[in-house]
C-alpha cells in the first residue's frame, strides 16, 4: 500500500513538472510575442525627448495621449482607413464566393482532369508573389486601372489557398448527404448553399479573416499601384511619418496602434470559428 501511494505521488509529482515547464514556455513565448506590441503602445505615449533616450525608458513619464491626434491629422488617415476597409470587405467577399465555388467543384464534383488541375493550381503557390508585379503592373496600366480600386480588388477576388483549405474541409462532409439531397430533388447550388455552407462555417470564418488580415496589411501592391493619397490605404500611409530627415517615431507607434485595432477587434469575436477552422482542416 505504502509502495502504490509512493508511486502515485511520483506520478503527480512528474505530471505537475511537466506541466510547470510547459506553462513556464508557454509564457516566456507569450512575453516575447507581447514585447514588441506593448514597446509600441509605450513609445507612441512618449515624448520625442524620451523616445531617442538611450537606454531606452520603457515607461513615459507623462502618457501623451495627444500624439494619437497629431498622428490623425497628419496625413489623410480618414481615407487611409476608409480604402482599407472597403478593400479588404470587398476582396474578402469575392473570395469566399470565388473559394466556395471551386472547392466544392474539387471536392464533390467529378470531371476530367480535376486532380491534375488541382494539383496545377496548388503549384502556382510557389511562385513568389514579387515575380508576378512586374507583369501584373503592365496589365493594369494597360486596362487603365492604375490608381483605381479595381487594381486593388480584382486581382485579389480569388485565392488558391482558400479553394485549397475550403476543398480540405468540403471533403470531410459525407457524400451520403448529397446522394440523399439527389434524392429529394435538391440541386447542386441548393445543396451547397443549404448544406454545405452551413455544415463549413468554421473554415469560411478562417478563410474569411485571413483574407481580410492579409487585405488590410497588404503594402507593396498597394504602394506600386497607387500615387494618389486619396487611393492608398493605411499600411503605405504608416510612411508618411518616414522622410530623409528622420522619423517621427512617437506619431508613427500611434498610427500603428490605431492600424491594428480594427484587426485585434476582428480577431476577438472570430477566434472560436478560426481556431475550430484550423483544427478541422488539418492545417498545422
Amino acid at each position: 500500500m505504502a509502495s502504490r501511494q509512493l508511486v502515485l505521488e511520483r506520478n503527480n509529482l512528474r505530471k505537475f513538472s511537466n506541466r510547470f515547464i510547459v506553462y513556464t514556455l508557454l509564457f516566456v513565448g507569450c512575453a516575447i510575442m507581447l514585447l514588441p506590441f506593448f514597446w509600441m503602445v509605450t513609445t507612441s505615449l512618449k515624448t520625442s525627448t524620451e523616445v531617442m533616450k538611450f537606454p531606452p525608458k520603457w515607461i513615459p513619464s507623462n502618457l501623451q495621449w495627444i500624439n494619437y491626434i497629431k498622428a490623425w491629422n497628419a496625413a489623410p488617415f480618414g481615407y487611409y482607413f476608409f480604402n482599407s476597409f472597403f478593400i479588404a470587405v470587398t476582396t474578402t467577399i469575392g473570395e469566399l464566393i470565388t473559394s466556395v465555388l471551386a472547392a466544392y467543384a474539387f471536392a464533390k464534383m467529378r470531371f476530367f482532369g480535376k486532380n491534375v488541375l488541382f494539383a496545377i493550381m496548388l503549384g502556382t503557390l510557389m511562385i513568389p508573389g514579387e515575380m508576378l508585379l512586374v507583369p501584373n503592373y503592365v496589365t493594369i496600366t494597360r486596362l487603365g486601372w492604375y490608381n483605381h480600386y479595381q487594381a486593388l480588388i480584382i486581382p485579389w477576388l480569388a485565392s488558391v489557398f482558400g479553394i485549397f483549405l475550403l476543398r480540405q474541409f468540403f471533403r470531410s462532409i459525407p457524400d451520403e448527404l448529397l446522394d440523399a439531397a439527389r434524392i429529394d430533388g435538391c440541386s447542386r447550388f441548393r445543396f451547397l448553399w443549404k448544406i454545405v455552407v452551413p455544415l463549413s462555417k468554421p473554415a469560411i470564418m478562417t478563410v474569411a479573416l485571413l483574407k481580410f488580415i492579409g487585405s488590410w496589411n497588404a503594402f507593396l501592391w498597394v504602394l506600386i499601384m497607387t500615387s494618389s493619397p486619396k487611393m492608398r490605404t493605411v499600411p503605405v500611409g504608416l510612411t508618411y511619418f518616414s522622410s530623409d530627415v528622420g522619423t517621427v517615431y512617437e506619431q508613427l507607434m500611434a498610427a500603428a496602434v490605431l492600424a491594428i485595432i480594427p484587426i485585434l477587434i476582428l480577431f476577438f469575436f472570430t477566434q472560436k470559428q478560426f481556431i475550430q477552422g484550423i483544427a478541422r482542416t488539418g492545417i498545422k
